[in-house]
């Protein structure tokens, strides 16, 4: 007889089996229905379904090692002693996650960009529409291996939850639980560094002036997404570490890429308001401001200023919940900025550190600054493209004079 702790402990025990058997069948039905069939129907070639399915295949084996070695240990009558060594052994095989995970952002937006393609649309539709996808589009089974990635912790927790104290299972999960939170992490902060890359190989500069250190210099793409001006026109705002871009999104030599709008804004000297529904007019009409309530909500407003030039850009976001994401993430941004520069200008005005002990003062030597969490400002702000206006139209500038100061509003 079990008890009432043990079922719980038996029970996320096979929760954790049965999602390896069905993770399995998934990414063989990916490969199975829609890979092979494209590459033999020629809908897609070869090049573009590897940049697409990435090493989708390798991690097939690592998948079925672990749930054989879990079937091995599990009793006639169905239950599991111990699951820890197993874990602390299988768990840094999933390191080889880095590659697939770092590829997905490249492997989306190639798919986006096929799906223009009315063949390519057109099979995929077919498959979505047939029993086998249960619902599901392509880029779900293609998610499903990151998915289960940052589920691994959340599943080992369940188990030890429920281990007794005296269980020789409760160190191995503990040692597990460390195990795979590290690689996590690590493949975090590699697919944010892989983002960033991608995003800054496809800016477009309309002139040598609009480059910045700062964004080459990025490493982190904090939020990033889709926002329309006053008059609706679609923009693609970028928020690297240190900088905000705003661009256009536009097709070059058959790829999505985005073309500067303005010159990119140093988070540190931006200014953020957050603006009450009504307050922007839209499409420069006073009138349009009170004749449709749905289209003057969500808006905020960054601005910059810099000696003789400056910018102002009132953001429409999607939603209530869409603008608030972006405030967070331009708030938490500005301030991890300030803090950093803050505590580079107490440290040249204050020279070197006192020796209470001696009197003098001695060599700092090397510190850290330690960077907020940014974990709400990743994909979670990170809004579809696939609807981004993509012609390349001479965007609408208002400049005014007054001495020798220079206004630009852009009214984004």
């Amino acid at each position: 007889m079990l008890t009432s702790k043990e079922i719980k402990r038996q029970e996320a025990i096979f929760e954790l089996s049965q999602g390896e058997e069905d993770l399995i069948e998934d990414l063989k039905l990916a490969k199975k229905a829609y890979h092979d069939p494209m590459l033999k129907l020629s809908i897609m070639t070869e090049q573009e379904l590897n940049q697409i399915f990435g090493t989708l295949d390798s991690l097939i084996p690592l998948h079925e090692e672990l749930l054989s070695q879990l079937r091995d240990v599990r009793k006639p009558d169905g239950s599991t002693e111990h699951v820890g060594p197993i874990l602390v052994g299988w768990l840094p095989c999933l390191s080889s996650y880095d590659s697939y995970c770092s590829n997905q952002v490249a492997a989306k937006a190639l798919l986006d960009h096929k799906k223009q393609d009315h063949r390519v649309q057109d099979f995929l539709q077919r498959c979505l529409e047939s029993p086998f996808s249960r619902k599901l589009d392509l880029w779900n089974f293609l998610d499903i291996p990151r998915s289960r990635l940052v589920k691994y912790p959340l599943l080992l927790r369940e188990i030890l939850r429920h281990t007794p104290n005296d269980n020789p299972d409760q160190q191995h999960l503990e040692e597990a639980i460390n195990i795979i939170q590290g690689i996590v992490a690590e493949i975090n902060t590699k697919t944010g560094e892989s983002e960033c890359r991608y995003y800054k190989e496809r800016l477009l500069y309309l002139e040598e002036g609009q480059k910045d250190s700062l964004i080459d210099t990025s490493r982190v793409l904090c939020c990033h997404g889709e926002l329309k001006n006053n008059r609706g026109v679609k923009l693609h705002v970028f928020l690297f570490q240190e900088v905000l871009v705003i661009t256009r999104a536009v097709t070059h030599n058959e790829q999505l890429c985005y073309q500067l709008y303005r010159q990119p804004i140093p988070v540190k000297d931006l200014l953020l308001e957050d603006l009450q529904d009504g307050e922007v007019r839209l499409g420069g009409s006073l009138r349009g401001a009170f004749s449709n309530n749905e289209r003057i909500k969500n808006f905020f407003r960054v601005t910059f200023k810099n000696g003789s030039q400056s910018q102002t850009h009132s953001l429409q976001a999607n939603d209530t919940f869409n603008k608030q994401q972006w405030l967070n993430c331009i708030r938490q941004a500005k301030e991890t900025v300030l803090c950093a520069a803050g505590q580079a200008e107490v440290l040249d005005s204050e020279g070197p550190f006192l020796n209470p002990a001696t009197g003098s003062r001695e060599p700092q030597g090397e510190t850290k600054f330690e960077q907020m969490d940014q974990s709400d400002s990743e994909s979670d702000c990170s809004m579809d493209t696939s609807e981004v206006s993509l012609d390349c139209e001479h965007m609408e500038q208002t400049d005014s004079s007054c001495g020798n100061s220079r206004h630009v509003e852009s009214n984004v």
